[in-house]
Formats: structure tokens, C-alpha cells, sequence
């Protein structure tokens, strides 16, 4: 069973950011919560081709733990959190599918054990899930600056650690929200085949749309990232910047099945007791999202893409409609895996 651990009653708190940065940014801005953890460091040591190398386990339970990385694209140490598949550690010479979970701009690897109950989701399952760091708005790229390279790390270094300490296989799957939503997408835009099947909850899709620019612009400002460091400038660069887009690659996601989700902004249920400033984030984060991802579904299903959305109403850029999401697509998730 997944150890019990109490989720973060920050959930909807904000941070010391602006309002208008909140909502500029289309990220979570909620608490962390630390977990007990014993220390444990087996397997250690254990490297990749790319010199990437594990130098720290340690475990949270029975089938939870977390890793250290020593990156050499990342030139630093990044943490990793692992849920082992059910028959991990009894079927000692098989492998297993993974399913990798990106986390939105403002978080980090915890928050989908600190905000879901993914563990409880995973009880049964025979897939490896990953939980990989992504940086405070790293906007999973290789930065045209030259660092921080996200992407090498968690598509080439990662996925080859993966394989060689966890008996991963190539059957892969990967699901974001907001700005991990935004790179689940570029990920298999970016790498076609690589993945089985993508979901992105809650995330802008088209870095074409003139007020996406403005307000990651606007939003990027007031976090101290400047995009020209993550894409390079837009019309001196505007290749790279397309080739981040995936809105503008449909093509790229044929073979992988593509789930697309958000809420149209209006507070329901699942907002009950939120703070008045959070719930007018979430809804204005969340607002603008349905019309571009039905438009970018359309494009994908016109490329021969097999592509699902859920539009739902109400629902605002806020966790617990994530978790929920997260629930529907599951058994479709482990289904495609196997």
C-alpha cells in the first residue's frame, strides 16, 4: 500500500508573486510538503551512456523512492521521484512500460504525490511511473542560452538510467499539467515514436497565439526568466521557436494517442473553501484554454492523429480537477502501455 502522507494545505495559497504574474504564467502556485524519508543509497553510482549517473536512492516506501542525478547536459544534481511497477522486485529479469509525469512552472517533482493520489492509482500497476524535476519555469527545453538542457536530461539521460537501473523498456507514456503540459506535447512533437501516448491538462498548446507570446512574455518578466535565454529571440529565432511548438507540428504526433483537457474558467464544486485571490487565478488561467486546445485538436485529427479531449465545465486551473482528470484517463493510460 502507498505510505499515508498528508498533502500540503498550501494548496491554494500563493506566493509572494503578483496577481497579474499568477495569471500570466497559466502555473500552479501552490505550497510544498517535505516527506519522511529513511536514507538508502543502493544502486548508486549506476551511469548511462551519457555519463548521467544516479548517486543517491532513498526510499519513501515499500515502492516509492526518490534519486539523485548527476547530470552532465544539466551540469548540476536532479531529483527523480519513482513509483516501482507491482511486480518490480519479483520479476527480477522483466521490463517494464513507464509513465513519465511532468509538473506545472511554479512545482516541482513532489507535487504529484503531494497534491494526487497517483500512489493509490499505482497500487496495482506493472508500469514504472517517473516524477522527474523540471526546474522552476524550465519550460522543458534546451535553452538557447546553453543551460539548462531539460530536455536532454529528461529524454535522452533519464530515459537511458531508466532503462538501465529500472528495467525500463521503450513503451512510454507521458502526462503534464500546465507548463509540464505544454512539454509532455513538445516532447513528442519533438521526438515522434517516443511516446505511446501524451496528455496534457490545462496548458496553452500554440506559441503562435498572440496572446500566449504576451503573456509568457509579461509572465516570464516578472519571474526573472527572459524567453530570449529559452528560445532565442522571436524573429531572429522564430525557427526555434517553432520547433517548440506544437501547435505548429501536427504532423510529428502521428502514432501517438493525444488526450487534451481543461476547464473553461468557471468555479465549481471542487473550489469550495479556495481563497477568493486563488480561485480568480485559476479562473483566469484557465479561461482562454478550451477554444485554442479544441482548434489544436482539430489539427491533429485533419494530420490522422488519434486525439481526445475533454472540455469540461465548470473547472478552473487548480488541482483538484488535475486529480480528477488524472482518475478518467488512467486505465487508457496503462491500457496503451501494455
Amino acid at each position: 500500500m502507498p505510505s499515508a502522507r498528508t498533502k500540503s494545505t498550501g494548496r491554494a495559497r500563493l506566493t509572494g508573486r503578483s496577481l497579474l504574474a499568477c495569471l500570466l504564467l497559466l502555473t500552479p502556485m501552490y505550497g510544498t510538503a517535505t516527506a519522511a524519508a529513511s536514507t538508502g543509497a543502493d544502486q548508486a553510482s549506476r551511469s548511462a551512456g551519457t555519463g548521467a549517473r544516479i548517486t543517491a536512492v532513498t526510499h519513501l516506501d515499500a515502492r516509492t523512492l526518490d534519486m539523485t542525478v548527476q547530470s552532465r547536459a544539466m551540469r548540476s544534481f536532479v531529483k527523480v521521484r519513482v513509483i516501482l511497477p507491482k511486480s518490480w522486485k519479483i520479476e527480477r529479469g522483466r521490463t517494464f512500460p513507464v509513465l513519465y509525469m511532468l509538473h506545472g512552472g511554479a512545482d516541482d517533482y513532489t507535487s504529484w504525490t503531494r497534491e494526487t493520489d497517483v500512489e493509490a492509482l499505482a497500487e496495482n500497476s506493472e508500469a514504472l511511473v517517473v516524477m522527474p524535476d523540471g526546474g522552476r519555469y524550465g519550460y522543458y527545453s534546451d535553452w538557447y542560452a546553453g543551460r539548462p538542457r531539460w530536455e536532454t536530461f529528461h529524454t535522452v539521460e533519464l530515459v537511458q538510467l531508466m532503462e538501465r537501473r529500472f528495467r525500463a523498456n521503450s513503451s512510454r507514456a507521458a502526462i503534464g499539467l500546465s507548463m509540464g503540459g505544454f512539454g509532455a506535447l513538445n516532447y513528442a512533437a519533438r521526438h515522434p515514436g517516443m511516446f505511446r501516448y501524451v496528455a496534457s491538462m490545462s496548458s496553452y498548446v500554440d506559441l503562435n497565439e498572440p496572446s500566449v507570446r504576451l503573456l509568457l512574455d509579461l509572465g516570464s518578466t516578472a519571474d526573472g526568466v527572459d524567453l530570449d535565454d529559452v528560445w532565442g529571440d522571436p524573429k531572429e529565432n522564430v525557427d526555434i521557436w517553432q520547433a517548440h511548438n506544437p501547435a505548429a507540428r501536427p504532423d510529428a504526433f502521428r502514432g501517438t494517442k493525444v488526450h487534451l483537457s481543461s476547464g473553461n474558467g468557471t468555479p465549481g464544486p471542487l473550489d469550495e473553501g479556495r481563497p477568493l485571490s486563488a480561485l480568480l487565478v485559476g479562473a483566469a488561467a484557465e479561461k482562454t484554454l478550451p477554444a485554442s486546445l479544441q482548434k489544436f485538436a482539430e489539427s491533429l485529427r485533419s494530420a490522422g492523429v488519434d486525439v481526445s479531449t475533454n472540455l469540461y465545465e465548470p473547472g478552473t486551473h487548480s488541482w483538484p480537477y488535475w486529480e480528477r482528470e488524472l482518475h478518467s484517463i488512467w486505465p487508457t493510460v496503462m491500457e496503451e502501455l501494455t
